[in-house]
């Protein structure tokens, strides 16, 4: 990878970048003065992510193959900062409506994905100075705040997703770790919808502030972009 990156400044990578609240982490980051690596699975497309990101890669969170390349393209260059952002949604809200093919993927991209990259980019992570990890949830996956259902697939991939949040955070945490869930809030972007309550700059302003306040006592907890705990 040509690294046209400041030495001097922190680096993030951001999946799912080229649009929504990615794209958004993305341009706010760099106007802070990030080091952004953002991916998307077809770059060539990604036209105003270029714009932003100091280098932009290819990923497909669902394929082992993309994946490897990823680490190879980014090879040993610090990361301090990974928010693994890329998701999918399919609205299926009764048990009848379930389209298993569609569940499969939720949970390839949704919970499996950030499994998959966070290894990868784990080495890494280990050089960077900041050592964090944001895995960005929902609301929705809060199972003692689940009392109305629906969301099928959803629910369940981003319950896994917190799952994997908690394991990771008890493996790394001992190496200087800060693993956290992310709740972005009801966000106006393609899967949000024009109605939500949030705008995608004012849910990245909220990411941001939280994530400059975590200490290594927060390992593990699971945050609104509010700045207020959720309930797992």
């Amino acid at each position: 990878m040509t690294d046209r990156s400041s030495s001097n400044a922190q680096t993030v990578l951001v999946t799912g970048a080229n649009r929504g609240i990615g794209l958004e982490l993305v341009r706010q980051y760099s106007k802070a003065g990030w080091n952004v690596i953002g991916t998307a699975t077809r770059p060539e497309a990604a036209d105003e992510l270029r714009q932003f990101a100091a280098d932009v890669v290819q990923l497909d969170v669902t394929d082992q193959v993309s994946v490897e390349a990823l680490a190879d393209t980014i090879e040993k260059r610090p990361v301090d900062l990974l928010l693994n952002n890329a998701g999918i949604q399919q609205l299926m809200w009764t048990l009848d409506e379930i389209d298993f093919d569609a569940l499969n993927r939720l949970l390839a991209v949704n919970a499996v994905g950030p499994m998959r990259v966070t290894r990868a980019v784990l080495p890494n992570l280990r050089l960077g100075r900041r050592k964090t990890i944001v895995n960005i949830t929902s609301d929705l996956a809060s199972i003692s705040g689940n009392t109305e259902g629906g969301f099928y697939g959803y629910r369940e991939s981003k319950a896994a997703l917190n799952m994997f949040t908690r394991s990771l955070a008890a493996e790394l945490g001992p190496d200087g770790f800060t693993c956290v869930a992310m709740h972005p809030g009801w966000v106006q972007t393609d899967m949000g919808g024009a109605t939500a309550a949030t705008t995608a700059p004012d849910s990245v302003r909220g990411i941001r502030r939280v994530i400059d306040g975590l200490s290594l006592t927060d390992n593990g907890t699971f945050w609104t972009h509010e700045a207020r705990h959720m309930e797992w």
